[in-house]
C-alpha cells in the first residue's frame, strides 16, 4: 500500500472516529501512530513523541492559554459580567430588540476576557434568557441573540482558537490577536443589526412593548462598573500592539490584573478562586490534548504527502484563487455542520497548509477568515456547540427554538466573510502596523 493511500486512510479513520464520538485528542492520535508505525516502525513513533509532542509541550506560546483562561474565570467569578449586561441593559433596552442587541454587546465585552465561546455562552445564557423571555422576546430570538453573542468568544480577542492556530501554523499569536479586534468589532454590529432588522420585519418576535425607561444619570453611572474590563483589555492588547509585551507576557499581565480586580470588588473568595483554578485546569488540559495531538497528526501526513498532493491537484486544475477560497470555505462549512468545530480546524488546517501558501493567502489574514467560519459552525445544526451549552444552562429553551433563532445569524457571519475577502485590510491594518 502506497504512503499516499496510508494518509488518506489515516485522514479518514480520525473523522470516523470522531464521528463516533470518540474524544477528539484520542481520534487524531491513535490512527496518526498506527500509521507512523505501518510506515516508520515502533523507533519513528518514540521519536516523534520525543521530538514533535514533548518539546512541543515546553513551547512558550503553549503557556498563553491557561494564563487567558484564567483572566476571563477571575474576572466571571468576581462579578463583571452581571454589571455589563446591566450596562447594556441601561442603554439600549428601550429600543426595539434592545435586550438582544444588549445581550450582544455585553457577549462582545466578555469576549475581551474570556477568550472562549463556551465561556461566554454559558455565562450570558444564565443572565439574559430569564431576562429577555419575560420582556416578552420570542424563544428564537432569545436563544439566537445569546449563541451569537456567545460566538463572538473566540474572534473578539484574547482568543484560544487564534492561539491554537497559532501555533499550528506557526504564526505571530500577537498579529493574529490584534487582526481579530477589528472584524470582531464589525461582527458585533452586523449582529446587533441583525436582531434590529429582525424587529422591524416581524414584530411579532416580541410580545410585549418595550417599556425600559432609565434615566440618563443612570445610564452614565452603570458605565463607571465596567470601567474594570474596558482597562485590562486596553492594558493587555496595548501592550501587544505597543509591543511592550509579548503574547504571553500579555496573557500573564491579564490574569494578574483578573486576580487584583476580584480583590478590589471584594467578590473573589477563596473559594471562587479555587473553583477559577480547577476550571482553568479543565480547559486547559483539553485544549493541550488536542494541540499534542494535532502535532502527530501533522507528523504522519508529512511523512505521507498527503498535504503536498492536494496542493498539486489545485495548482494542475487551474481554478482560480477566488474559486479556491470559495471551496475551502464551503468544506470548513459542510464539516462543521457535522463535526466538532475546534477539531475541525486542528486537523483541516496542517492538510490545507501548503495549498494556502501556494495561493499566497495570508496565514495571519486566513486566521482570521477560519475563526468566523469556525464560529459559524458553532452555531449551526446540527451540532452547533453553543445551542448546545445554552440549552444546558437554561430550561426555558428548546434546541429547535435555539436553532431556528441562530440560523439567521449565519448571515452577517458570512457577509464579513466575504467583505473580508474584498478589503483584507480590515483585519490586516492592526497587524501590519506592528511591524
Amino acid at each position: 500500500m502506497s504512503n499516499e493511500m496510508i494518509g488518506v486512510l489515516v485522514i479518514i479513520t480520525v473523522f470516523v472516529l470522531m464521528f463516533l464520538r470518540v474524544p477528539i485528542a484520542i481520534s487524531m492520535v491513535i490512527p496518526a501512530s498506527i500509521g507512523i508505525i505501518y510506515l516508520k516502525g515502533w523507533d519513528t513513533l518514540l521519536t516523534a513523541i520525543n521530538s514533535v509532542v514533548w518539546s512541543q509541550s515546553y513551547h512558550y506560546t503553549l503557556s498563553t492559554i491557561p494564563l487567558f483562561v484564567l483572566m476571563g474565570q477571575l474576572l466571571f467569578y468576581s462579578g463583571v459580567t452581571d454589571d455589563l449586561f446591566k450596562t447594556f441593559k441601561n442603554w439600549f433596552g428601550n429600543m426595539k430588540g434592545g435586550l438582544g442587541i444588549a445581550t450582544i454587546g455585553a457577549s462582545a465585552m466578555f469576549a475581551t476576557a474570556s477568550g472562549s465561546s463556551v465561556a461566554t455562552t454559558g455565562t450570558m445564557g444564565v443572565i439574559a434568557t430569564k431576562e429577555m423571555l419575560k420582556a416578552g422576546y420570542s424563544k428564537s430570538l432569545t436563544g439566537g441573540s445569546i449563541v451569537a453573542g456567545g460566538a463572538l468568544g473566540i474572534l473578539i480577542p484574547p482568543s484560544t482558537t487564534f492561539i491554537i492556530y497559532g501555533m499550528i501554523t506557526e504564526q505571530s499569536v500577537g498579529k493574529l490577536l490584534a487582526a481579530g479586534i477589528v472584524p470582531g468589532i464589525i461582527l458585533t454590529l452586523f449582529f446587533m443589526l441583525t436582531i434590529y432588522i429582525c424587529i422591524l420585519i416581524k414584530p411579532s418576535l416580541i410580545s410585549a412593548p418595550t417599556n425600559y425607561v432609565v434615566s440618563w444619570k443612570e445610564r452614565f453611572s452603570s458605565l463607571s462598573s465596567n470601567i474594570w474590563i474596558i482597562s485590562l483589555f486596553l492594558l493587555v492588547m496595548g501592550g501587544i500592539y505597543l509591543g511592550y509585551f509579548t503574547a504571553t507576557e500579555s496573557a500573564g499581565v491579564g490574569a494578574f490584573g483578573a486576580f487584583i480586580i476580584g480583590i478590589v470588588r471584594r467578590r473573589l473568595t477563596l473559594e471562587n478562586f479555587k473553583d477559577a483554578v480547577m476550571g482553568t485546569l479543565r480547559t486547559t488540559g483539553f485544549l493541550f490534548a488536542i494541540v499534542l495531538g494535532a502535532f502527530i497528526l501533522n507528523y504522519v501526513l508529512v511523512l505521507t504527502r498527503v498535504p503536498n498532493l492536494l496542493a498539486e491537484f489545485f495548482i494542475t486544475s487551474n481554478l482560480s484563487t477566488t474559486t479556491i477560497f470559495i471551496l475551502i470555505v464551503c468544506l470548513f462549512i459542510l464539516l462543521g455542520a457535522i463535526m466538532d468545530s475546534l477539531a475541525m480546524m486542528v486537523v483541516t488546517i496542517p492538510i490545507l497548509l501548503p495549498i494556502l501558501e501556494i495561493q499566497n493567502f495570508d496565514l495571519v489574514w486566513f486566521g482570521v477568515i477560519i475563526v468566523l467560519v469556525v464560529e459559524l459552525a458553532l452555531i449551526s445544526p446540527p451540532i452547533g456547540m453553543n445551542v448546545f451549552v445554552l440549552k444546558g444552562v437554561t430550561n426555558e429553551l428548546e434546541l429547535v427554538d435555539i436553532f431556528k433563532g441562530a440560523v439567521i445569524f449565519i448571515i452577517p457571519i458570512l457577509a464579513l466573510v466575504t467583505l473580508l475577502y474584498i478589503f483584507p485590510d480590515i483585519a490586516m491594518f492592526l497587524p501590519n502596523s506592528m511591524d
